[in-house]
């Protein structure tokens, strides 16, 4: 007997969730970074973070660092460099964080709510933030083991 169960899709469309900013393949940004109105990543940022709305990370895009999302967040990319440790990069989501079969996740992953998706690929810690929580501070967060 075989068990199917129907496949979550996850379909996007930034120009349509009013996402106006845009980090194009190919391009690269470091440093103190702020983004009003939503991000689109199909390039690489690293440094601290701050988006004011959705932020998407494409397939092939790369984010590093200490990130914060006021809003929600998409993985179809990765968060994080390739065998890096937890504690260089973390981010934290004031929404809903949703990790697409494509996603790859190194880094720390706070978010209130969590959604993974089949082949979704979560080699760091996570953390499911309750409505009560306090998201630390990007300088409150330390990157070196106590």
């Amino acid at each position: 007997m075989e068990l199917k169960t129907p496949q979550d899709t996850l379909t996007l469309d930034p120009i349509a969730m009013n996402v106006v900013n845009r980090v194009a393949a190919g391009c690269r940004l470091d440093g103190e970074l702020q983004f009003d109105g939503g991000l689109l990543v199909q390039g690489e940022i690293a440094g601290h973070i701050r988006v004011e709305g959705r932020l998407i990370i494409w397939t092939g895009g790369v984010v590093r660092g200490r990130i914060r999302v006021n809003g929600d967040f998409y993985l179809f990319g990765r968060l994080g460099a390739p065998g890096a440790s937890p504690n260089e990069t973390s981010l934290e989501c004031t929404g809903m964080a949703y990790v697409s079969k494509t996603g790859v996740s190194t880094g720390t992953l706070m978010a209130r709510r969590l959604q993974l998706y089949e082949g979704a690929d979560l080699q760091g810690p996570f953390k499911t933030l309750k409505l009560g929580d306090n998201l630390p501070v990007l300088h409150d967060v330390h990157t070196e083991p106590t």
